[in-house]
């Protein structure tokens, strides 16, 4: 789950909003992009190496400008399950889970991480562009039910360290412990080491609350630390002094490369409002089995209109790269007829070809299907494979 695009720049935004961690990423040598009127890191030096740190050991990233929506209320989760397309109630205290926010007619609005934070609490994680719209939606809908909503974005700051050192390096990090009188460190390296993918525990980090989770958007194991932002700096610091060489500051423009080599949809690109789950390869997502109503239940029932395209992955052999936008065929002729549009592309770094995500005709999905991508006028062939195109060993 994520909203950033890199192609989106905006060099003159007429609104700007700043990270906790701005001063740090201009100190680091940071270029920045806007997004959703937020001035975030692109890049710190080089996008490929910051792409290969995070495969090969780590890198972090500040996350700040997505929002946090708390659920509240000893009917929250009876809430949530009416919101959401998933069945929230079903997660354990500590457990997260990716969900979608749906449309009244079957397309999605937002795709969100919901972590369980208590009994009766919930935070909903929704990208930076979709957090107000986000939070209106869960007003509306909980409305009826015993559960208060609040927006607590612009409390939260988010620090991301991703890659397969991030273990040691989190650990190592002088200054954690867990609430409690002896603030144990011993005990906050143990939960740390035993924490499973998509679960979380509160900790402490010089004495200020931190929320770890073991998630994250790059394909890589990793961690999330939520905590105020006044106290997101000195954590910065410390993370990257203690990674020293093994750890190096990415940017979005990272992100995003690695973010597709998983095979993970990018809101705007992937996913919006008229996109049925299914068509994005996101059916599992939707928990048709739960008990009750929720908003985007009928249309989804219905399935989307018949025809409608299906999100595959396609490589390709050599250097050139289709980009979001290009078009798709299913021969080489000038007079073929699009077949399909590119959402996302990339000269993958690790892999070393192209690969892309699109949206094609359904008789085209089928992995091993041969096609055609429209490179600025040349036809590249490419073949349609199973997602993610990266796996980590």
């Amino acid at each position: 789950m994520s909203d950033h695009d890199v192609s989106d720049h905006d060099p003159n935004p007429a609104f700007e909003r700043t990270s906790p961690l701005d001063a740090v990423h201009r100190a680091a040598g940071a270029s920045f992009t806007d997004f959703a009127g937020w001035q975030m890191p692109l890049r710190y030096d080089s996008d490929l190496a910051e792409h290969h740190a995070v495969r090969r050991s780590a890198g972090l990233f500040d996350l700040s400008h997505m929002g946090e929506i708390l659920v509240v209320g000893p009917e929250a989760a009876a809430a949530l399950d009416y919101a959401l397309a998933g069945r929230l109630s079903a997660i354990a205290i500590g457990q997260a889970k990716y969900s979608l926010l749906l449309a009244r007619t079957g397309g999605i609005l937002d795709d969100l991480v919901v972590y369980r934070t208590g009994e009766d609490r919930f935070m909903v994680v929704a990208n930076a562009a979709n957090r107000d719209l986000v939070a209106e939606e869960l007003r509306d809908r909980t409305a009826p039910f015993e559960a208060e909503v609040y927006d607590e974005s612009d409390d939260v700051a988010l620090i991301a360290l991703q890659g397969p050192a991030s273990l040691a390096i989190l650990t190592e990090t002088p200054g954690f412990g867990v609430p409690g009188p002896g603030n144990d460190v011993e005990d906050f390296r143990e939960q740390a080491a035993a924490l499973k993918y998509y679960r979380a525990f509160p900790a402490q980090f010089q004495d200020e609350p931190v929320y770890v989770a073991r998630t994250g958007y790059t394909g890589e194991d990793g961690f999330e630390l939520y905590l105020a932002p006044e106290v997101a700096p000195k954590l910065w610091e410390a993370l990257a002094e203690t990674g020293g060489s093994r750890l190096v500051p990415a940017g979005l423009a990272a992100r995003d490369t690695l973010r597709l080599e998983a095979g993970m949809p990018l809101y705007g690109h992937e996913l919006d409002r008229e996109t049925f789950p299914v068509q994005a390869g996101l059916g599992r997502v939707v928990a048709l089995a739960k008990e009750g109503d929720f908003v985007g239940r009928t249309a989804v029932e219905a399935g989307p209109p018949a025809g409608a395209r299906v999100l595959v992955g396609l490589a390709a052999e050599g250097r050139r790269a289709a980009r979001a936008g290009y078009e798709v065929f299913d021969d080489a002729g000038a007079d073929a007829a699009a077949r399909g549009t590119v959402t996302s592309g990339v000269l993958s770094p690790t892999l070393g070809h192209p690969v892309a995500l699109a949206y094609v005709d359904p008789e085209l999905a089928e992995p091993g299907t041969a096609l055609f991508l429209d490179v600025r006028g040349t036809r590249i062939p490419a073949e349609v494979v199973r997602l993610p195109f990266y796996t980590r060993a």
